[in-house]
């Protein structure tokens, strides 16, 4: 009878102490509960917010720091967007005071504001020259651009092909194209298909060959990880070689943006009545130097439009470009 007694009672007090010394238990990161003998001790961490309070004279003194170079950011980006213009300016005043200084006849070099009266004063006409000439050299240049990309994905996609074409792209690249322009003047006359060819001669190989490096700049590793995911050939080439191509490619599109326009002035040298090439030729014969610097300026303008416009469209299509990043991050180091 004393023995059940006995057993009964330690029962009991095992289950008191269980119920009142727990074991020891992972609460989270934020509490854990340790058990030591008798009694039960909560190690609880204490949260801290980010960063030190408002009051300590550490954030006062990061905040201060933070807008000293957001100020210097914004000084340096002006700076850097305002220096070519300054460049520009610079370099116009000394033309000015050089020709007033020495006397140099205005047949020989006009001064830069004798220039531009007469710009503005022939304004129609070089507008309407002008106009020609954008149209040929955009011509051009978007038959370029039609037949380069097409020919630099054959070339990369197959070698015996790439064998096959190289020599003669090589060979058009070589030749001068002042010395083929004649050629298409007696194939095709005086008109707008001589200088739409030649600017598409002039343009089209740098188009084609920064399109196959970079279609051929994808990493094998890339490559391998689409295939081992079940892509196909044509899902590989629209999600990961195309895109990763578009760098080479602007490059190249960038370039022959300014060599179409040299393409389609070489072919109004050769032969036309209008342009702003034929307009240079007249006024080279008729002694007209500021008009001749004006038509220059105006060739010079079309340029940098189609350049600045071709990369827009760049900036639109891949922003996450290196090239970008770098100039949107500019004066920020």
């Amino acid at each position: 009878m004393d023995n059940a007694v006995s057993s009964k009672a330690r029962t009991e007090r095992r289950s008191v102490n269980a119920t009142i010394l727990p074991s020891t238990r992972y609460r989270g990161p934020m509490a854990v509960d340790v058990t030591l003998g008798p009694l039960t001790f909560r190690n609880q961490q204490k949260t801290h917010r980010r960063g030190p309070p408002i009051s300590d004279p550490r954030a006062v003194d990061a905040t201060r720091a933070e807008r000293m170079r957001a100020g210097s950011s914004s000084r340096s980006t002006f700076l850097t967007r305002v220096a070519p213009l300054a460049g520009i300016v610079a370099f116009l005043s000394i033309w000015q005071a050089g020709v007033a200084l020495y006397r140099v006849p205005a047949y020989l070099l006009p001064p830069p504001t004798q220039i531009f009266r007469t710009l503005v004063n022939e304004l129609p006409r070089l507008l309407y020259h002008s106009w020609v000439t954008a149209y040929e050299m955009l011509l051009g240049y978007g038959l370029a651009v039609t037949v380069a990309i097409p020919l630099a994905i054959a070339i990369t996609a197959s070698p015996r092909f790439d064998s096959f074409v190289m020599p003669q792209m090589l060979f058009f690249q070589v030749v001068p194209k002042v010395a083929i322009a004649p050629l298409f003047l007696v194939w095709f006359g005086v008109g707008t298909t001589p200088k739409v060819l030649v600017a598409f001669l002039i343009s089209f190989f740098p188009i084609v060959i920064d399109a196959a490096v970079g279609l051929r700049s994808m990493p094998t590793e890339m490559r391998d990880l689409a295939r081992s995911m079940g892509a196909s050939r044509l899902q590989i080439f629209t999600r990961f070689r195309l895109p990763t191509s578009l760098p080479y490619l602007f490059s190249g599109l960038k370039v022959a943006a300014t060599l179409a326009v040299a393409g389609a002035v070489v072919g109004e040298f050769v032969g036309a009545d209008k342009g702003l090439g034929y307009l240079l030729l007249v006024t080279n014969s008729n002694m007209e130097t500021a008009l001749m610097f004006a038509t220059i300026a105006a060739l010079t303008a079309i340029g940098l439009v189609f350049f600045y416009a071709v990369e827009l469209v760049e900036s639109l299509l891949i922003p996450w470009h290196v090239t970008h990043r770098v100039r949107d991050d500019v004066g920020t180091m």
